[in-house]
């Protein structure tokens, strides 16, 4: 394993990152010194008891990304690539080849964690004009995973809806949706959503800025859509279905 170890202020130098307590960031960085060539931890809390920080360190920098968990308790560096280059003569191949089968890169050199396979979706929801295509990479054998699932198109929705300037390539953004299409949900389902909740928030000046993908793509999808269903519903009237 290299024994020296680089960081990007792209990462260091956000907002995101420097809000954080003191003792949060010692930690994301002896983390990244005791971490192996690929970006593997397999010994957080002995660091965490070394340095005197705590769980809730830990557990901040799983929550805002630093850091991406796996259930045996392995957690790897999400910005590992952007920090590090090993030469090659230098690299030790990590260990944990099942945990890292389970991250794909993007194109900004972020680890991120591999989604189900859409193959059989609708062809509708996988075939569209604007495919994102070769966008990631597989880590262990370097081939391309075309990623056909309409993000553009969906944005391009919400931003035609709102009048917001949201794009369709944020990784967050590219992970509500794709979650969302791996449960069975359609095109059309996120125009629904979009368009239940536009018309309830838009004019609201509290609500408003909820229209946006994290809120609108996120757990509550489902609930959302189906409001489109109770709203659609005529009123009933006299033990029968009337107009109001």
């Amino acid at each position: 394993m290299a024994q020296r170890r680089m960081f990007s202020k792209k990462v260091t130098d956000t907002d995101t990152f420097l809000d954080m307590p003191l003792s949060t960031q010692a930690l994301y960085f002896h983390l990244n010194m005791h971490a192996d060539d690929d970006g593997f931890i397999d010994n957080t809390k002995t660091i965490q008891r070394m340095i005197g920080s705590s769980d809730d360190d830990r557990k901040l920098l799983v929550a805002k990304q630093f850091l991406l968990p796996f259930e045996n308790g392995l957690v790897v560096i999400k910005d590992w690539r952007v920090h590090n280059y090993i030469q090659g003569d230098r690299y030790h191949k990590t260990q944990y080849i099942n945990e890292k089968s389970q991250l794909v890169v993007e194109e900004n050199n972020m680890y991120t964690k591999r989604i189900q396979d859409v193959s059989n979706m609708d062809t509708q929801v996988r075939l569209g004009k604007d495919r994102l295509g070769k966008d990631r990479k597989d880590i262990l054998s370097g081939s391309e995973e075309p990623d056909q699932l309409p993000y553009k198109e969906v944005v391009d929705y919400l931003n035609e809806k709102t009048g917001s300037k949201y794009r369709s390539s944020g990784t967050k953004t590219k992970n509500l949706i794709k979650a969302r299409f791996n449960e069975g949900f359609s095109l059309d389902d996120f125009r629904t959503v979009i368009d239940v909740k536009s018309k309830q928030w838009l004019t609201d000046q509290k609500m408003k800025q909820y229209l946006r993908p994290e809120t609108l793509f996120g757990t509550k999808f489902e609930s959302y859509l189906n409001e489109n269903q109770v709203t659609s519903k005529p009123a009933m009237r006299n033990g029968g279905y009337g107009t109001r």
